[in-house]
Order: C-alpha cells, then sequence, then structure tokens
C-alpha cells in the first residue's frame, strides 16, 4: 500500500497540468448534486478533448454516459465521472504491458524516438529498473554515433547506474556498435542489452531505413531479437505523438512506448489515443529527472492520478 500511495502521489505530480485541467475544468462538473443533462455532455466532451484523449475516446465516453443516462442507470455527474473512469480502465488489457524476456541468453531492447524525446536519458532510467527492480544484468549499447554528446552521456549514465556500455568512436557505423554489443552481450552472460539509436526525424527515410538496418543486425545475431521495440515520445508532443509512432511502427514494428517528460505535461491522455488507433501499449512512462523518476504503466494508477482530488 505505501508503494501504492506513493506512485499514485508521483503520478499525480507528473499529471499535475493534465489534472489541472480536469480539476478545475472538468473537475467542476462532476460536483455532488449536479445533475446529467445535454449541456453537461457538451461540457464534459470539450474538457476531455482539452486533456488529450482523442476525439473517436471522448466521443465514445459522452455515447458511454448518455446511453446509460438516457436508460435511467445514472443520474449525476458523479455517476458519469464512475463511467468514465471505468470506460478507460478496460482499454488496457494486463498481457500486453509485460516486457518479452528471451527463453534464454540476452533478451534485446531496441529504443527508438525523435530527436529531443528523451530517449538517452529514458534508457537509463529502464536500465536502473532493470538492474535494481528486476535483479538484471544489464548492458547499454551506444549505436547513437552521430552526436558525440549522445555516447558521452550514456556513458556518463552507465557510469552511474552501474550497467556495462559498448561503444565505438563518434561516426562509426552503428551496426558495427550493435554487433559488437550483441556478441559482448551474449560472452559476459548479460541478461538484457539496451540498444540505443540515433535520435531522428519520422519524416527522414534514410535514417529509418539506418534504424531498420540495426534492427536486422541485432536479429541475426541473438535468436529472437529484438525481444522488444521500445519508442519513447515526449508527452508534451499530444498528438503529434501519433503519427510518430504510426511512421516508427511502420519502419521496426514498435512493440511498447515509453512516455517520457509526463511531469508537468497536460499532454498525459494521449495514450490512451495511442493505444486506440494503434494498439501500441504504454509500458513505461517517465515521471522526472533521475534514475528512479520512471514507473510502468498501470492503466488504474494512471485513471486515478488524472481525476485525483475530484469527488
Amino acid at each position: 500500500m505505501a508503494f501504492f500511495s506513493k506512485t499514485l502521489d508521483k503520478l499525480k505530480g507528473a499529471f499535475k497540468k493534465t489534472w489541472q485541467v480536469l480539476n478545475t475544468d472538468v473537475g467542476t462538473l462532476f460536483i455532488p448534486g449536479r445533475q446529467i443533462d445535454d449541456a453537461f455532455l457538451a461540457e464534459v466532451e470539450e474538457k476531455l478533448i482539452r486533456a488529450d484523449l482523442g476525439v473517436k475516446r471522448v466521443e465514445s465516453l459522452v455515447t458511454a454516459i448518455r446511453a446509460q443516462w438516457q436508460a435511467g442507470k445514472i443520474k449525476n455527474a458523479e455517476q458519469a465521472r464512475d463511467v468514465i473512469k471505468q470506460q478507460l480502465v478496460s482499454t488496457w488489457s494486463t498481457a500486453d504491458r509485460e516486457l518479452r524476456f528471451a527463453a534464454s541468453g540476452p533478451t534485446v531492447i531496441l529504443v527508438a524516438g525523435v530527436n529531443g524525446a528523451g530517449k538517452t536519458t529514458s534508457i537509463a532510467k529502464l536500465a536502473n529498473l532493470l538492474k535494481n527492480r528486476m535483479n538484471k544484468r544489464v548492458m547499454v549499447c551506444a549505436s547513437d554515433t552521430f552526436r558525440a554528446a549522445a555516447v558521452e552521456q550514456l556513458s556518463i549514465w552507465a557510469g552511474r547506474i552501474g550497467v556495462e556500455i559498448v561503444k565505438h568512436r563518434m561516426g562509426a557505423d552503428p551496426g558495427a556498435v550493435a554487433y559488437d554489443a550483441c556478441e559482448a552481450a551474449k560472452t559476459r552472460g548479460i541478461d538484457v542489452l539496451l540498444v540505443d539509436t540515433a535520435g531522428r526525424l519520422h519524416t527522414q527515410e534514410n535514417l529509418m531505413r539506418e534504424l531498420t538496418k540495426i534492427r536486422d543486425v541485432v536479429a541475426k545475431r541473438i535468436e529472437g531479437a529484438p525481444h522488444e521495440v521500445i519508442l519513447v515520445l515526449d508527452a508534451t508532443a499530444g498528438q503529434n505523438a501519433l503519427s510518430q509512432a504510426r511512421n516508427f511502427s511502420q519502419a521496426i514494428s514498435v512493440s511498447g512506448i515509453m512516455l517520457a517528460k509526463l511531469d508537468g505535461s497536460a499532454k498525459g491522455g494521449v495514450v490512451v489515443a495511442i493505444h486506440d488507433q494503434l494498439q501500441i501499449p504504454v509500458k513505461f512512462v517517465g515521471l522526472g529527472e533521475t534514475p528512479d523518476d520512471i514507473e510502468t504503466f498501470d492503466p488504474q494508477r494512471f485513471v486515478d492520478a488524472l481525476f485525483q482530488g475530484v469527488s
């Protein structure tokens, strides 16, 4: 219970702006005793769209409330809020949010994302979680060889967290770095290999092809690899994150999302839209700047955090 409470408090902080939209705007609609009517439903639709849940999802939520209201099953705003929460939680299944690990040998997790999304920091957080919460022996691969700062940053994080790193000089072939990392992971008994890739715009076709090449390299060196392809998305990107997720998924078959920079973002609701439209599960959320500021995505905590304080 203490862990749940601590996590919920952190999520409430991370969702602060979204929560403020709900608490100040939608929240005022859910006041005790307020009766459901057409004006109420119109306001709910407007405010939930502002919270970036996606137009189609919001329309389905409002439709569900309207149907139950017209059937006489619910009458007031508090009951409408409960319908919204139940509908949102039921969006995700437990199975698709679990990390897939290799049956034997190293598990390879390819990590991608656009420039500035917080990818390298997210890798550090994921490495820290795997090492300290899951007791895995972790190695990181610095295949972002186009920016010296990227290799340096990942090296610093690896040192702080206490995980191994494989890196080459700046400008080296990213595929060659991935190749060496796979060989090192196999010979050193590594449990999980996290492969960093160069931050790139999803519209840069040549760079996306290179990303596919890195995927193919690890696939040839380790059976079943990559076992996960995690796309790091900037929570502040809102609905723009949808096009990123769509294009990356077409290139490298994204299996899960880490939503970074969730702290202070009013766009966290986009996780609902991404799941609805692309069926890609959100597996992790970044809640701050330290290696510990990462949580596995839990729909119930997510929804509770969004509506916390609304009663």
